[in-house]
């Protein structure tokens, strides 16, 4: 009998643990703030920590500001949902610094699933730095082990705010320089800080 409420008051422990992890606020928060609507996203640093801690030392060096969405790829301006990107470039399309890339963290449990954040890179799976883009489409073709190896490393998801990623993802498209899929008119993110903070 002891022994049956021993192990009672445990699975009630764990079960009290795991509720108390999955409680809102748990994880932290960003809001994305776009001339187009504000973005609400929760990070996850515990499937994705480094590249967390990564991207919350860009938001919090203000690194984001005024940059844009220089990649829209959806239904409207190419006929398939694919991504929003940004976080690189400003309005004339020039390349902000950024640190040293960040190892690839994909295969995590995460998939690239609309309504996701993951992270840009170039073909060297630890390239990632400052670049991230929303997945609009179920982009399952991103994970690890699908059409690339090394996949890319979903870290985040939109918790409010998904209307305005689908009105950027539905803006007019063109090419500007080398670089295709540029919006027409400018979707600057104003900036990306931490709910929690101002």
């Amino acid at each position: 009998m002891l022994a049956y409420r021993l192990a009672a008051a445990c699975i009630l422990l764990t079960l009290g643990a795991a509720t108390a992890m999955s409680q809102p606020g748990a994880n932290p928060v960003v809001v994305i703030d776009t001339s187009m609507g504000a973005v609400k996203v929760e990070l996850y640093p515990d499937k994705a920590p480094l590249t967390v801690k990564n991207f919350l030392d860009y938001v919090d060096a203000k690194h984001y500001d005024g940059t844009i969405f220089h990649r829209v790829i959806g239904k409207e301006n190419s006929g398939k949902d694919f991504m929003i990107q940004g976080g690189g470039f400003d309005a004339a399309m020039k390349e902000k610094p950024t640190k040293g890339g960040v190892k690839n963290e994909a295969g995590n449990g995460l998939t690239n699933a609309r309504g996701t954040l993951a992270m840009a890179r170039t073909p060297d799976p630890d390239s990632a730095t400052a670049q991230f883009f929303v997945n609009v489409g179920d982009n399952k073709f991103l994970d690890r082990g699908q059409a690339d190896p090394s996949g890319y490393t979903v870290f985040g998801r939109v918790v409010e705010g998904m209307a305005v990623v689908d009105r950027i993802k539905a803006v007019k498209t063109g090419r500007k320089g080398r670089y295709d899929d540029v919006p027409v008119e400018d979707v600057t993110i104003k900036s990306i800080r931490r709910a929690d903070k101002k």
